[in-house]
């Protein structure tokens, strides 16, 4: 049964396109992987097929009475809302509901006999609903789904507006559970949230019965979930039967069948076109000639797709740091309340450290602290000399109006435009990109930016707060590479074992330091 029909959906930003003619078909119980490289329009899709953006042109048709669950990576929490209000927030077609209910019952003392025995029938199939969907139970279940996700430990009272990325993110998952729709839609869900959530919510949708659909960068993640993969690229939406890795090996197969019928073609059109010029001209063949140059008018041009820009990670050693990059002295980590324990930690030249642990717990906080951006709640810092660091923040946090060229012109004024762009460039960004303004970039396109303005800069000691967050596979793994072969020091909060496992000389656990409660 199909649940959503989308028919020759064509889309774009500006001269920008994004899709031209797409068709896509989601049956009940489909676990799809909608993958491809940053700023092929993934999110874009989501926000059309849930209505947030109207698209130029096409179609798109969901069954009737579909209840769409949809996990946003640039969702927003209100502020001044606690963790229990927005889970709450998941039952509220149920709350609809009795507030209809409780309407017809006033009206009831107004009506004609008829009107009455409808208004009857219509509240007994309401509280027949509510009852069977545990309305009347909803307090016990927001508790025991904040529970199994860590969020009674944070506090459900507490303002979403105060809560971390990874934090945001279970709140989200978890007002999903809740409310159990007929599909999923979740894009990068796995951004933020630490190993032991990223397990759960892999046993969740492992067991999922319905349908979703899936945009991650993830790929172990990705390979134990779905079995439909749907690849973005070059405008076009192509379907693969099976995991990711299936899915790599079928494409790279239909990538060399068609450049192998490209170079055929190109062979016949280069002897046909020979054949034309030397016998249009004579008497004797001009007929043959003239069936030639029909056959060439006629054929359908093989085009094979422009390649994308690969990323080039290439960071600037600096001069050599001092012995130590950093000591604290009874460090005490915070905002309003302490966040760990007394710490008495060091950081000699050539570590390469992985910050680990739950989220929440002050990873983020700790390398502020250290840098000396916000200050300790007590203890001290002792920086090192000669340091020349580049520090790559989990997220940028205002909004940017600048486009990609006038970002980097502002941190590089000397460069020429030509340099600019060719910093860009060497990030993997194409020249559409590079003339977009940064706001309506998608995010790994906007971390790319980020990441040239820390790779043309010299530096000695990277801090790196979740740095992989929305980066598509080629961008990861050139950043693995650059990072391997990096001299200086790296001190790396990173969510991913397979991405961080190769690069880091050891890992700090925070779980030992922290105060929280797991």
């Amino acid at each position: 049964m199909s649940i959503l029909n989308v028919e020759r959906l064509s889309h774009g930003f500006g001269d920008r396109a994004i899709f031209s003619d797409v068709s896509f078909r989601l049956l009940k119980g489909e676990h799809i992987g909608l993958i491809g490289a940053n700023g092929e329009g993934k999110s874009t899709f989501m926000n059309i097929i849930t209505g947030k953006l109207q698209p130029d042109e096409g179609k798109i048709e969901w069954s009737r009475r579909m209840r769409v669950g949809y996990l946003d990576q640039h969702a927003v929490l209100q502020k001044g809302m606690s963790i229990r209000d927005v889970l709450k927030g998941a039952f509220q077609y149920l709350f609809d509901l009795e507030q209809e209910m409780n309407d017809m019952y006033l009206k009831m003392g107004e009506v004609s006999p008829e009107e009455l025995e409808r208004l009857l029938e219509e509240v007994g199939n309401i509280q027949d609903t509510l009852t069977n969907q545990d309305f009347y139970l909803i307090d016990a279940k927001v508790e025991e789904t904040a529970r199994g996700l860590g969020l009674t430990d944070i506090g459900l009272e507490k303002d979403v507006n105060d809560l971390s990325g990874g934090q945001r993110t279970k709140v989200l998952l978890a007002k999903l559970l809740l409310e159990k729709p007929d599909i999923l839609l979740l894009d990068e869900p796995t951004n933020y949230l630490d190993e032991q959530h990223i397990e759960w919510l892999k046993r969740y949708l492992q067991e999922y019965e319905n349908a979703f659909i899936l945009i991650s960068h993830d790929i172990p993640f990705l390979n134990s979930v779905v079995n439909l993969i749907y690849h973005m690229e070059n405008q076009k939406l192509e379907r693969y039967v099976g995991d990711y890795d299936h899915f790599l090996q079928v494409h790279e197969m239909k990538k060399q069948q068609l450049e192998a019928a490209y170079k055929r073609q190109q062979q016949e059109i280069a002897e046909l076109k020979d054949f034309v010029a030397r016998n249009k001209a004579s008497v004797a063949t001009r007929n043959m000639a003239m069936s030639r140059q029909k056959k060439l008018d006629k054929m359908e041009i093989i085009e094979l797709a422009k390649e994308k820009p690969k990323p080039q990670f290439n960071f600037k050693e600096g001069r050599t740091a001092g012995r130590f990059i950093f000591e604290t002295k009874q460090l005490v980590i915070g905002y309003q309340e302490p966040l760990s324990r007394p710490l008495d930690l060091k950081m000699e030249r050539g570590q390469k450290i992985a910050l680990v642990g739950a989220n929440g717990i002050g990873k983020s906080t700790l390398l502020k602290s250290i840098l000396g951006l916000i200050p300790p709640v007590s203890g001290e810092v002792e920086r090192g000399e000669n340091l020349q660091i580049g520090y790559f923040e989990q997220e940028a946090k205002e909004e940017n109006y600048n486009t990609c060229i006038e970002e980097i012109w502002q941190e590089f004024p000397s460069y020429t435009q030509f340099e600019v762009r060719a910093a860009l460039a060497k990030c993997g960004l194409t020249t559409k990109h590079i003339e977009s303004k940064i706001q309506v970039l998608s995010g790994g396109e906007k971390a790319k930016v980020r990441l040239c303005k820390i790779i043309n800069h010299e530096s000695n000691v990277l801090v790196l707060d979740e740095p992989t967050n929305h980066l598509d596979v080629d961008a990861k793994d050139e950043l693995k590479r650059a990072l391997k072969a990096y001299k200086g020091s790296i001190l790396l909060i990173s969510h991913e074992p397979e991405f961080y496992r190769d690069i880091v000389t050891e890992t700090w656990n925070c779980e030992s330091w922290t105060t929280k409660v797991f």
